[in-house]
């Protein structure tokens, strides 16, 4: 049989092993203006996701080997250059069925037999996720900028947006915090990048002093937070309903606080201190502990949890340092499939 010939690129596959429910699928994407490639099995999707972009995903649930539960998981590890918007397609939409598919990392569902009008409405709202990605990559760039001043800063900045993604997705499924959708995930993904961008305004001397800092010097540290934030409030005052300027900006103040406040700039404590800031200081916190610096060794995994659940109440969330707990061996995984160096600056 030959090939099917596939674009070099598209925006939404559709995988379905009923040819006449794929072709339909196709058709009423099509329609909204939207390229997309369909296929007849997870394994055959997995294998072109391995050489193709996609944005947008629609599996359905019961196919034969793979199923779309464990294609969406399977996804879900994949490094495919970006967030990937998955929806299934179920017959059952009873909570226990739906909850597994919120599991695995699915983003949506579509009902079956499928309503035409109901699946162009949830691919505008995919959109509206995916076209995030613009604002990621300069969101990115600007965080690297400020990084670049130190040349060993290691990859900082990809693992501690993989860990705070993990974490507010586990807090999603656990239904407790109803302020985090989707979109509150992409964008601490998104702005957790620049927390520290506040250092281009600390002097040399300072930022790339090896060993410890005395007492002055980390005093002139500590005013990285709130430069930062003070950047970014010029923007939000300019543009008050970017979503992705008030996250970015609560947890570049925010993410020194402490739970039980003791921390700076501001001396929050507990749910004073912004939601996505209570997430970034256990990100942030955990890949310090377990970094190498000039002046000490990383410690494993199993030491900087024991520190962050030691801390629970005093410098962290308790109920965020719980969700942690249960899925700390995905930072594992995360810091041991993530290249360093050596860093200075802490």
């Amino acid at each position: 049989m030959q090939q099917q010939s596939l674009p070099l690129s598209s925006n939404i596959l559709i995988v379905d092993d009923d040819s006449t429910m794929r072709m339909t699928l196709k058709a009423v994407v099509e329609s909204t203006g939207h390229r997309a490639v369909a296929l007849s099995s997870a394994e055959e999707a997995i294998e072109y996701l391995k050489s193709h972009k996609c944005r947008i995903i629609i599996s359905d649930w019961e196919m034969p080997g793979m199923n779309g539960l464990e294609f969406c998981a399977h996804v879900r590890k994949m490094n495919l250059g970006g967030y990937v918007y998955f929806m299934l397609l179920t017959s059952n939409d009873t909570s226990d069925h739906l909850v597994k598919g919120l599991e695995s990392g699915a983003d949506d569902f579509i009902a079956k037999p499928f309503n035409p009008a109901v699946l162009r409405a949830k691919l505008r709202n995919a959109h509206r996720i995916e076209s995030l990605d613009t604002m990621d990559i300069t969101i990115f760039v600007l965080a690297k900028l400020a990084e670049s001043r130190d040349p060993e800063t290691g990859e900082h900045l990809d693992r501690v947006r993989a860990y705070v993604q993990v974490l507010a997705r586990a807090m999603k499924q656990t239904q407790n915090w109803p302020e985090i959708d989707e979109q509150f995930i992409h964008l601490m993904y998104s702005t957790s990048p620049l927390h520290d961008i506040g250092k281009v305004a600390i002097p040399d001397s300072v930022l790339l002093k090896p060993g410890h800092l005395n007492d002055s010097e980390f005093e002139i540290m500590k005013s990285h937070a709130s430069a930062g934030a003070n950047t970014l409030l010029a923007a939000l005052d300019r543009f008050p309903n970017h979503p992705f300027l008030q996250i970015a900006h609560d947890i570049t103040r925010s993410h020194h606080e402490r739970y039980d406040g003791s921390g700076y700039p501001d001396g929050l404590v507990g749910e004073d201190i912004p939601l996505a800031a209570r997430i970034m200081a256990i990100a942030d916190v955990y890949d310090a502990l377990t970094s190498k610096r000039v002046y000490k060794d990383a410690f494993t995994h199993q030491v900087a949890c024991n520190i962050i659940r030691e801390s629970a109440g005093t410098h962290f969330d308790p109920q965020l340092c719980l969700i942690f707990e249960r899925i700390s061996s995905k930072f594992e995984e995360i810091r041991m499939n993530t290249n360093d160096t050596v860093q200075i600056a802490a």
